[in-house]
């Protein structure tokens, strides 16, 4: 997204018009609006469902922090989450609820204790060598060619192929991995799922009957992959049950690629949008360097980050944020986006700063629920962008931006496709690809 002016608009201009592919496109304007208007505003989603979006980044602090903010739907004061208007489309119909992002303490505590032991920074540093390798190997499979779709072809298989790997998937079965992905992603209309008309459930539900019988095979023949160590993880007896299991092993996949897709495609699409910026990360990755690619995956985040607003919560018990009082029972939806574009909290907030020092952006989120995941797309995200301006350093954009169309999730943010050219490369430095067939 390029530099825009200052968001702030005159008091007099009329509230802007949520969840519109106009809005998609460019949302920034309009939290802009929100945060000094309204920071802490009641609307009805595209679902039907209302809720109170929160702007400010103060406040969204506040509530990513809030334990009388719940994260169980059943605290839902109406009945939608009984048809999958709120929470991850397709969960609930494949009885897969009990995982980190719908739970509460203390049983979140217990959860996540045992999923760390499976999901340490030691096995994500282990695995660099491994997401290098399927880095190198997807850009082969367009180098040569000189123009590509850098979402289809690359952001979105590469986390697929990478926690697949991590869970222990055979390399047989990831492509069926990598269309049940794809359905779970492909959005209709801003703010809905695709779950509305029986796709992603049917992919929830294939993806939850493979995890089972693949957690049934491992435990015969445990090996040194995710879904082992969740086999494996206790804490004084305590072990994860096989539901928990699969429930845990499918949110690692669902939050693990979706994210990562978005970094990826929403940080090319950002430095190419900012060709100064670009021209340093690129020389600095060209001599070696990996201080400003390190605060420029962070910048990155911040900017134009793959999580547009943290996942569901639900007041437990009144509570007032921003001065508004949230009533028992009503969902609130954190902004990300919007507080990471506070000029309260950052300096030349719509500025791309690849330098910027002093940034706690929220795009992982905060408090107890921060993303366990983080290391692994922060990992997949320095591999990704390093190696695509080291390799193909003349890549641009093909078609121009009003052209490209992002995806209408309510939660997420990203293109669905970043078509680009570049000049080719004349032969490729690796072996052929040894990736599942596509």
């Amino acid at each position: 997204m390029p530099a825009q002016p200052d968001g702030a608009q005159p008091a007099a201009q009329p509230a802007p018009q949520l969840f519109t592919w106009e809005f998609a496109a460019d949302p920034y304007p309009a939290y802009a609006w929100l945060r000094e208007h309204a920071p802490v505003h009641r609307t009805e989603l595209p679902s039907g469902v209302e809720a109170w979006l929160v702007t400010r980044y103060a406040d969204a602090r506040q509530a990513l922090a809030d334990s009388r903010l719940s994260k169980n739907p059943a605290h839902h004061s109406e009945q939608a989450h009984r048809t999958g208007r709120v929470g991850i489309p397709g969960e609930r119909q494949a009885d897969l609820m009990t995982h980190l992002l719908n739970i509460d303490p203390p049983d979140h505590t217990r959860l996540r204790r045992l999923v760390s032991k499976a999901f340490t920074p030691r096995r994500v540093a282990e695995f660099e060598p491994r997401v290098q390798q399927l880095t190198d190997r997807l850009i082969d499979g367009f180098a040569q060619r000189g123009s590509a779709d850098l979402i289809h072809e690359f952001a979105f298989p590469l986390p697929i192929y990478a926690i697949c790997d991590m869970l222990g998937v055979p390399a047989e079965d990831q492509d069926d991995f990598r269309d049940w992905a794809g359905m779970m992603v492909r959005h209709t209309k801003p703010g809905h799922g695709g779950g509305r008309r029986g796709g992603v459930g049917r992919a929830v539900k294939r993806m939850r009957a493979y995890l089972l019988e693949l957690i049934h095979r491992k435990r015969a023949d445990l090996g040194d992959d995710l879904i082992s160590g969740l086999i494996r993880a206790s804490d004084h007896g305590e072990h994860l049950t096989e539901n928990e299991a699969a429930a845990m092993a499918f949110i690692l996949l669902f939050a693990g690629f979706e994210t990562t897709v978005n970094l990826i495609g929403n940080g090319t699409y950002a430095l190419l949008r900012n060709p100064d910026q670009r021209a340093l990360l690129q020389e600095s990755v060209v001599r070696g360097e990996t201080a400003l690619l390190e605060t420029g995956i962070e910048e990155l985040l911040r900017y134009d980050g793959p999580v547009e607003l943290a996942t569901w919560r639900f007041a437990t018990a009144p509570l007032t944020i921003g001065g508004v009082e949230i009533p028992v029972g009503d969902p609130v939806l954190v902004v990300l986006a919007a507080a990471d574009r506070d000029p309260a909290r950052f300096a030349d907030e719509n500025t791309l700063d690849l330098a910027r020092s002093d940034n706690p952006h929220l795009g992982f989120g905060h408090g107890i629920h921060y993303c366990i995941g983080a290391p692994l797309a922060r990992l997949e995200g320095r591999s990704a962008l390093s190696t695509l301006l080291s390799r193909l350093p003349d890549l641009r954009l093909a078609e121009s931006p009003e052209n490209l169309r992002w995806r209408g999730g309510l939660i997420m943010r990203g293109l669905r496709e970043l078509p680009v050219e570049f000049s080719p490369e004349l032969r490729s430095p690796h072996a052929p690809p040894s990736l599942p067939a596509h």
